[in-house]
C-alpha cells in the first residue's frame, strides 16, 4: 500500500507577514520559508503508518517555484521515500492543486491521500475536499485519529460539537488537524540521506493540467490597527456604547 502526502511551501509561522509596497500580495523576498504545519502532520501520520506496517512507501507531494524542492526534501529528510514535484511559476490556488495531485494518484495509484487540512498562508481548507470530489472517493476531514484495517480506514474527525467517528472503504482521502500527532525533527543523517532521494519533476502539460487561476487577487491590505480601550463610568454608559457605538447588542 502507498501513502501519498502533500506539503505547500509557506511563509514560515514565526515571520510577521508584511505587505508588498504596491499591495499586489505579501513579502517573500528574503523572508523565511518552511513547510506548512499541517502538512508537517500529514507527513508525519503517513510515516507512523508505514512503522506500523500498514502502509509500504511514503510519497511526498508538491507543487510549485522550484525551491518547493526544498519543502520535498524536508519531507524526505522526516522519512519519506521518494517525492514528486510540479514546478510552475504560475500562483497555484486549490482547484488547480486538487488537479495535479489526482493526475499524480492516477499513475501513482497510492490508496490513501494525507493532506493538511488547510494552509496557514491562504486559510482556503479546500484542496482536500476538491480532490476527494475529483476522484469520487470517501474523505474525512480535521482528522485526530487515524486507524487502518482490512482496506478500510477509521478516522476521528473533530466537529464542532466534539468528536464525531467516522469509517470507509479505502482508497480515501484525509485532512489532518493538530491534535492528530507531533511531528519529528529530521536528524542530520536522515537530512544527508534526503539529497540522494529520488525526487520525479512533472510539467503541468505532462499532467495535462491547466493551472490558470480562476480567481484574480485586487489588492491586499493590512488590516486595520486595533484602537485603544476606554473607561466607561457606569454599567448604563457601557451598555449605551455597546448598543449605539459598538452595534454588538
Amino acid at each position: 500500500m502507498k501513502a501519498l502526502v502533500a506539503v505547500k511551501r509557506v511563509v514560515d509561522y514565526n515571520v510577521k507577514v508584511r505587505v508588498k509596497a504596491d499591495q499586489t500580495g505579501v513579502e517573500t523576498a528574503n523572508v523565511k520559508m518552511s513547510m506548512n504545519p499541517f502538512d508537517e502532520i500529514a507527513v508525519e501520520e503517513g510515516l507512523r503508518l508505514r512503522e506500523a506496517g500498514t502502509v509500504d512507501e511514503v510519497i511526498a507531494f508538491s507543487a510549485g517555484v522550484q525551491q518547493c524542492q526544498e519543502t520535498i526534501r524536508t519531507a524526505l529528510a522526516m522519512g519519506a521515500d521518494r517525492g514528486v514535484l510540479v514546478p510552475t511559476d504560475v500562483e497555484l490556488q486549490p482547484l488547480a492543486v486538487a488537479k495535479l495531485l489526482k493526475a499524480v494518484i492516477d499513475q501513482e495509484g497510492p490508496e490513501i491521500v494525507i493532506i493538511g487540512k488547510q494552509a496557514i498562508d491562504d486559510d482556503c481548507n479546500q484542496t482536500g475536499q476538491m480532490l476527494a470530489a475529483l476522484l469520487g472517493w470517501p474523505q474525512a476531514t480535521f482528522a485526530s485519529k487515524i486507524v487502518i484495517s482490512d482496506g478500510h480506514a477509521e478516522v476521528t474527525r473533530e466537529v464542532d460539537g466534539g468528536l464525531e467517528t467516522v469509517k470507509f472503504k479505502l482508497p480515501a482521502i484525509i485532512t489532518t488537524d493538530l491534535r492528530l500527532n507531533e511531528p519529528r525533527y529530521a536528524s542530520l543523517p536522515n537530512i544527508m540521506k534526503a539529497k540522494k532521494k529520488p525526487i520525479q519533476p512533472f510539467t503541468p502539460e505532462e499532467l495535462g493540467v491547466d493551472v490558470t487561476p480562476r480567481l484574480v487577487t485586487l489588492k491586499v491590505e493590512e488590516p486595520p490597527k486595533r484602537q485603544g480601550g476606554i473607561k466607561v463610568g457606569s454599567a448604563a454608559e457601557l451598555v449605551d456604547k455597546l448598543k449605539n457605538e459598538a452595534r454588538v447588542i
